[in-house]
C-alpha cells in the first residue's frame, strides 16, 4: 500500500525529501544550541562569517561598492540604511522619516487580533488608501526604502491620503487570539481562505467604521492582491466598500517554481511541507538567523534562494537597498498557507483550500474543491502592475480569471516581483501609474520634488 503523501514520489524526488528533512531538523537543533550560547560566542561567530565573506565570497560588484568614495552624503545614506535595517517595528521606521504611525487592533470574527497601522491624515475625511503585504511578509515591507518618497505610505500621506497598512493573522504583528496561543496547532490552522473570509473584510470594516467613511482604495502586493481577489469573489459587501483595487506584482495562479525538481515535488505532493515543517509556522528561526549572519552574506543567501526558486536576478534593487529591506523580508505564516499555494500551482486553479487532499493526497476524490468565483463576482475597478520578467505572474491566465468590465494591466519592462516595491526606479516606472490610478494631479506630485532632494 502506498504511503500517504509520499506514495507517488519517484526515485529522483526522494533525495530532495531527505535533504529537506535534514535541513529542517539540523537548522532547528543548531538554533537551539546557538540561543544557549553567550553573546561573546555569537559575536565571534558573526565576525568569522564577516571574514569568510570578505575573503571567499566578495564579488567584483561588491568590491566596486566598497571602493565608492565615502562622501558625507554616502555615509549618511549608510547610517540611514543601518537604522532601517535595525528597526524592530514599522513605528520605529516611521519615526526615522518623521511620521507618527499608530497601532489599531482588529478582532476578526473567528477571534484573531490583527494589528493595523495608520498614518494620520492632514485633514479629517481624507480619502483612505489601504495597503496589504505579500506572503511571508508584514507591514514593514512598505516602508524600508532608504529614500523617503520611495516608501509608498509616506508618499500617499504627503499627498493627503488617510493611510492604513494591514497585517495577516500569524505574522509578527498579529500573534494574538482571544482563546488560542501561538504554540497551539489550531492557531496555525489557516490558509488563504481565512485571509479572504476574515482578515481582509474585517480589517476594512474596522477602518470604514473608525473613519466613518463608505469606501477606500485597496493596494495589494503579491499575495496581498490574491487575498483581495479571493475576498471580493465571495463577499458582495466588500465590492461596495472597495472603490478601486490596485494590484502590484499580483499573484493568482503562478506557473510554478523555477527549480525543476522542487517544482515537480510540490506539484506531486503539496503536503510534503507538512512532513518537513510540521503544521504550525514555516521557518520559525528565520529571524534569528538573519540577526546573526553578516548582512552582505545574508543578502547573498536571499538572492541565491530567489534565483534558485524563482529565477529572479534582483538586478533592479541596489545592494544597500537589499541590506535595508531584506532584514524585514520575512514574517511568520502558517505552513498550511504555503500548502494552499502549492495546491493552486499544482491544479492551475485559483481555488479554495483542498481539505480532502490534506488527508488522502489521492487523485480519486469524492468532491471537487471550489474555485474562487473571481470572474463573475468581482465588481471593483482593477488596475494591475506587474514585472514582465516576473516568474510568478502569468498575466494572460490572470486576465482570464478576472472580470473584463473595468480592468487595466500594465507591464513594467525587465522587472521582477520585488522590484515593484524596492526597485531603484519605482518613482519613475511604478508610482506614476499608481498616482494616475488615484487621479492625483501632476502639480501636487511636483510639490514634493524639493522634499525628495533632502530625503536621506
Amino acid at each position: 500500500m502506498a504511503i500517504p503523501l509520499l506514495g507517488r514520489l519517484n526515485l529522483l524526488e526522494w533525495p530532495l525529501v531527505i535533504i529537506s528533512f535534514l535541513f529542517a531538523y539540523i537548522e532547528f537543533i543548531i538554533s537551539i544550541i546557538t540561543k544557549c550560547l553567550p553573546n561573546s560566542i555569537i559575536h565571534l561567530f558573526t565576525n568569522l562569517l564577516n571574514q569568510f565573506y570578505t575573503f571567499f565570497i566578495l564579488s567584483p560588484n561588491d568590491q566596486e561598492i566598497l571602493a565608492i568614495p565615502k562622501t558625507k552624503e554616502y555615509i549618511d545614506m549608510l547610517k540611514l540604511r543601518n537604522q532601517i535595517k535595525n528597526c524592530e517595528s514599522i513605528l520605529d521606521i516611521g519615526a526615522i522619516f518623521g511620521y507618527e504611525i499608530d497601532d489599531h487592533i482588529v478582532e476578526t470574527r473567528d477571534g484573531y487580533l490583527l494589528c493595523l497601522h495608520r498614518i494620520k491624515p492632514k485633514q479629517q475625511g481624507a480619502p483612505i488608501v489601504y495597503l496589504h503585504h505579500g506572503l511571508l511578509m508584514c507591514s514593514d515591507i512598505w516602508c524600508t526604502n532608504i529614500e523617503k518618497h520611495k516608501n509608498l505610505p509616506f508618499l500617499l500621506h504627503d499627498l493627503g491620503f488617510d493611510v492604513f497598512i494591514g497585517n495577516n493573522r500569524g505574522n509578527k504583528y498579529s500573534t494574538k487570539h482571544i482563546r488560542l496561543k501561538p504554540n497551539d496547532i489550531k492557531f496555525w490552522d489557516f490558509s488563504i481562505d481565512e485571509f479572504a473570509i476574515y482578515d481582509i473584510p474585517d480589517s476594512i470594516n474596522y477602518i470604514l467604521n473608525y473613519t466613518n467613511q463608505k469606501s477606500l482604495t485597496y493596494i495589494g502586493f503579491s499575495q496581498g492582491s490574491a487575498q483581495a481577489f479571493a475576498a471580493l469573489s465571495i463577499n458582495p459587501l466588500l465590492n461596495k466598500q472597495i472603490k478601486l483595487f490596485i494590484a502590484l506584482s499580483p499573484a493568482m495562479t503562478p506557473r510554478g517554481l523555477h527549480h525543476k525538481v522542487v517544482d515537480a515535488l510540490i506539484k506531486t505532493s503539496p503536503n510534503i511541507m507538512y512532513l518537513i515543517f510540521g503544521k504550525k509556522t514555516l521557518l520559525p528561526t528565520a529571524s534569528f538567523w538573519e540577526s546573526i549572519i553578516y548582512p552582505p552574506l545574508f543578502v547573498k543567501i536571499i538572492d541565491l534562494s530567489n534565483e534558485i526558486l524563482f529565477n529572479w536576478k534582483s538586478k533592479n534593487i541596489n545592494f544597500n537597498q537589499k541590506i535595508s529591506s531584506y532584514s524585514h523580508l520575512y514574517s511568520p505564516t502558517s505552513v498550511k498557507s504555503i500548502v494552499h499555494w502549492f495546491q493552486i500551482i499544482r491544479n492551475s486553479n485559483f481555488q479554495m483550500f483542498d481539505e480532502d487532499l490534506s488527508i488522502t493526497n489521492t487523485f480519486s476524490k469524492p468532491f471537487k474543491t471550489p474555485n474562487f468565483p473571481s470572474r463573475t463576482n468581482i465588481k471593483v475597478p482593477i488596475r494591475l502592475l506587474y514585472g514582465t520578467i516576473d516568474s510568478l505572474v502569468d498575466i494572460d491566465e490572470m486576465l482570464k480569471l478576472l472580470p473584463t468590465d473595468d480592468i487595466k494591466a500594465i507591464g513594467i519592462d525587465e522587472h521582477e516581483h520585488l522590484d515593484l516595491i524596492w526597485g531603484d526606479d519605482i518613482e519613475e516606472l511604478v508610482y506614476p501609474h499608481i498616482l494616475k490610478f488615484l487621479d492625483i494631479k501632476n502639480q501636487i506630485v511636483g510639490d514634493l520634488e524639493n522634499e525628495k532632494v533632502s530625503s536621506f
